[in-house]
């Protein structure tokens, strides 16, 4: 796997040092260099990027508010020389803060870090199902299924997103899932433990779903939650 990676940051030494550790480095390349967040923007729009370094003070923009400002940007990795913006830069769902001055080592950490992270997205990336609806042969991410509902001879499959409506059982779809992840909790439903955000009685929450737990199907759910079986599998 090669991470393509950008620099940002305004400080022309600061970017010749992230630049010397990424050549380092065999799993990571360089696709380009910014001096502020405004190059930034107008170059992820043309170029496929995997990770950002990117400093936060910056001229005309900080590197926050760039942040604030992107759909899906790539993964994310702080270089400053600020430790009080690290708990807004978290906010943003970055992958590491790195203080400046950085040093090799802390910066190999934070490398290892992102690439056993993208490492885990694409293995996730691959498995799905192809099902067929509305005429068409459609995938489906498994980590994307929230649930999936019987309909006498149809079932219908709802991700966070989309509503497929598929021609076949209950029983053979969840015989084709992989039930460390999915579970039947009623005659009529399947569930992505993982989507699971609370237990209401005898209904498991998954915004802003409510689905029921039939009793010859409770202890086994019940169990498999409290037991903390379930790991950050979202």
């Amino acid at each position: 796997m090669k991470i393509k990676c950008i620099i940002t940051d305004d400080e022309p030494m600061a970017r010749k040092g992230l630049r010397g550790y990424i050549e380092k480095i065999d799993f990571l390349t360089l696709v380009g260099e910014c001096e502020d967040a405004i190059q930034l923007n107008t170059m992820l729009k043309t170029r496929q990027v995997d990770l950002i370094f990117l400093d936060i003070e910056m001229p005309e923009m900080t590197g926050l508010e760039l942040l604030s400002n992107l759909t899906n940007p790539p993964k994310v990795i702080i270089v400053s020389a600020y430790e009080q913006y690290a708990l807004q830069g978290y906010e943003f769902d970055v992958v590491d803060y790195l203080l400046k001055p950085v040093s090799f080592d802390r910066f190999l950490k934070s490398a290892n870090r992102i690439h056993e992270l993208l490492q885990t997205e694409q293995k996730e990336d691959n498995d799905y199902i192809f099902v067929k609806s509305d005429r068409q042969l459609r995938k489906i991410l498994l980590r994307d299924i929230l649930f999936i509902e019987s309909m006498e001879n149809y079932v219908v499959i709802q991700t966070a997103s989309s509503k497929e409506v598929v021609y076949t059982t209950l029983k053979q779809l969840y015989e084709s899932l992989p039930q460390d992840i999915f579970q039947q909790t009623h005659r009529s439903y399947i569930v992505n433990l993982g989507k699971i955000t609370a237990i209401d009685g005898n209904q498991l929450i998954i915004n802003p779903y409510k689905i029921p737990v039939a009793k010859s199907f409770k202890d086994n759910i019940f169990n498999l939650l409290l037991n903390n079986r379930l790991i950050n599998r979202n």
